[in-house]
């Protein structure tokens, strides 16, 4: 039986939210920035990193005491393009806007800039930060590591997390390009939204300990805890699809989130203590901008990446296909339609969304309760 959905303004959840982490004793300015990272994937369609984490992510881990409210940003080593952050387990959006604008500074003076964290926590949507560079005319990247989830190729234990490497840039168009994805072919905020809708998850997303696929999402979290179910990376299993490409790169995206800062890696990241206690996650990021201006023409870099993207979009259609998309458009669609409509919320996210507000007296009404 469909679940009953209400929808609501991005307006009135980043309010929300920015109030609910002030409540918890997030500082005002950190509390919207926190916000704004959130609210940006449901602004894009993406259900998996917005508000649905608001509560079983962030308020839930900061209650835990391995979130601290009060983010204090280390320099750790630091050049005219580079820099070394420690986010001593504050809240990862505020060290991860933080990282992007020093890379953003030192790329419109040097060119190029780049930043590499550790000791930080969830930072949200990985594609609000290269937004972030295509806004001041850049190329952004940025990657970070996360607790195990994926298993190697040939293998079933979890060992790298589902480790985005993403990328994205200016064009001449009405939106940027901008692509956003983990290295596994699915990752645990969409396996999430499935439960928390009651659907089958796709063949051959997830392992089981002998190497059969689960489609049974809550049977797929708790396997993902307790270590005896693993995520396929991009390709799926074994090598037949290619496999080995997703494993390699979410390989390349675990050490730069690791070795270039001295950070923690692996299953230095489950979250859990020698004791099974709960215990920071420790998370590593890079950042990565590219003044587009110090290799050509901006507008003309623009022209052209737009005129690539327009030919990929026109070229000839497969079979009962209407159309073609690049990285980003599809977003770019959501967000047309969620600035008039409103975000979707199902009874799990809005009784998460209440249940934070009657236990911090958060003097706020939703609109499906008008």
């Amino acid at each position: 039986m469909p679940q009953e959905l209400s929808y609501e303004s991005f307006e009135q959840l980043e309010k929300f939210m920015e109030l609910g982490f002030e409540a918890v004793g997030v500082p005002k300015d950190d509390a919207a920035t926190c916000a704004k990272v959130l609210i940006e994937s449901d602004k894009r369609g993406i259900d998996s990193h917005g508000v649905g984490r608001f509560k079983p992510i962030y308020i839930d881990r900061i209650e835990d005491g391995i979130q601290h409210v009060k983010t204090k940003i280390d320099v750790i080593r630091e050049t005219k393009t580079t820099a070394v952050l420690d986010g001593n387990d504050g809240m990862g959006h505020v060290i991860g806007v933080k990282a992007m604008e020093m890379a953003i500074e030192k790329a419109k003076e040097y060119g190029m800039g780049m930043v590499a964290v550790r000791n930080s926590t969830h930072y949200g949507i990985a594609g609000y930060y290269p937004l972030m560079a295509a806004k001041e005319g850049m190329i952004g990247i940025t990657g970070t590591n996360a607790r195990p989830s994926i298993a190697p190729t040939f293998g079933v234990e979890n060992m790298l997390g589902t480790n985005p490497l993403t990328i994205g840039f200016p064009t001449d168009e009405d939106f940027p390009f901008v692509l956003d994805c983990a290295t596994s072919i699915t990752q645990r905020g969409k396996i999430e939204h499935y439960a928390r809708i009651g659907k089958t998850m796709p063949y051959g997303w997830v392992i089981d300990e002998n190497g059969e696929a689960v489609t049974d999402p809550d049977i797929a979290l708790e396997g993902l805890v307790k270590g005896t179910c693993a995520l396929t990376p991009l390709g799926g299993i074994g090598e037949e699809l290619a496999g080995y490409k997703g494993y390699g790169y979410a390989t390349v995206v675990e050490v730069l989130s690791a070795a270039l800062q001295g950070g923690s890696f692996l299953h230095q990241l489950t979250g859990v203590g020698t004791n099974g206690e709960k215990e920071p996650y420790h998370l590593g990021h890079f950042f990565m901008a590219i003044d587009i201006n110090a290799f050509t023409d901006q507008k003309e870099f623009e022209k052209t990446s737009g005129d690539i993207l327009r030919a990929l979009r026109a070229s000839k259609k497969a079979k009962g296909e209407e159309r073609i998309y690049t990285a980003g458009e599809k977003e770019y669609l959501a967000f047309l339609e969620r600035s008039e409509k409103g975000v979707p919320l199902n009874p799990a996210v809005k009784k998460s969304l209440t249940d934070v507000r009657d236990k911090y007296n958060v003097d706020f009404t939703f609109s499906w309760e008008k």
